[in-house]
């Protein structure tokens, strides 16, 4: 496994090193310290099997940078390691194809979860991201005279149910996101959160489950 860090800080970037020689022992590190060399080592060092970098490092052009990287190494997962956790940026990062946003306030036990997740194919997005995107879309609770929510729907709420009814459609984060209203980061907050409610780990598991639950 070939893998691409790209921060400005030389520590953290060693430290990051250490943490993934646990998850793989066999792979291969490429450094860059500035976005620029990043694009560079994406353009002539060859494919690699993800790119982790964190924003606003030295040459940092936006988040349009991580489409330059994307198109640089086709299919590639990019993951965002920040020290941002501002909701803007996360949402940023996501709108513009990453395939994960890593706070660098994380835990050991948290990044190795996040790293893990990433690796078998899964987007990590931060909880508290979950909890600002849940928070923003959540529509007024009606509860009956017993007191039940009847609006819960499995847990998920109103935003999240029309999320999940476009993925039972097969439609895709920007088909959902046109549809909705919503910009493509969201949607991919949502999907994750619909995945953690739901127990499931892909679309397909959660269109069957969706379905489970209608019957």
């Amino acid at each position: 496994m070939r893998i691409l860090i790209g921060d400005d800080h030389l520590l953290f970037r060693e430290g990051l090193r250490r943490l993934l020689e646990q998850l793989h022992t066999d792979a291969t590190f490429i450094e860059a310290g500035t976005f620029n060399e990043v694009v560079e080592q994406c353009r002539t060092g060859g494919s690699f099997d993800i790119v982790l970098m964190d924003l606003h490092m030295p040459s940092w052009p936006g988040f349009d940078g991580l489409r330059d990287v994307q198109a640089l190494q086709p299919g590639v997962p990019v993951v965002v390691i920040s020290a941002s956790e501002q909701l803007s940026d996360i949402r940023g990062a996501l709108d513009h194809g990453a395939t994960g946003y890593i706070p660098k306030s994380s835990s050991v036990k948290v990044m190795m979860g996040a790293l893990n997740l990433v690796f078998s194919g899964g987007i990590y997005v931060p909880p508290n991201a979950l909890a600002a995107a849940v928070a923003t879309e959540q529509s007024p609770r009606r509860r009956s005279m017993d007191g039940v929510d009847r609006n819960s729907g499995y847990g998920l709420t109103q935003r999240q149910r029309e999320v999940l009814d476009c993925l039972r459609a097969g439609k895709s984060n920007k088909q959902i996101a046109y549809e909705l209203g919503l910009s493509e980061g969201t949607v991919k907050i949502h999907v994750t959160a619909i995945f953690k409610s739901l127990g499931v780990k892909n679309r397909t598991q959660a269109v069957i489950a969706a379905a489970a639950m209608a019957s």
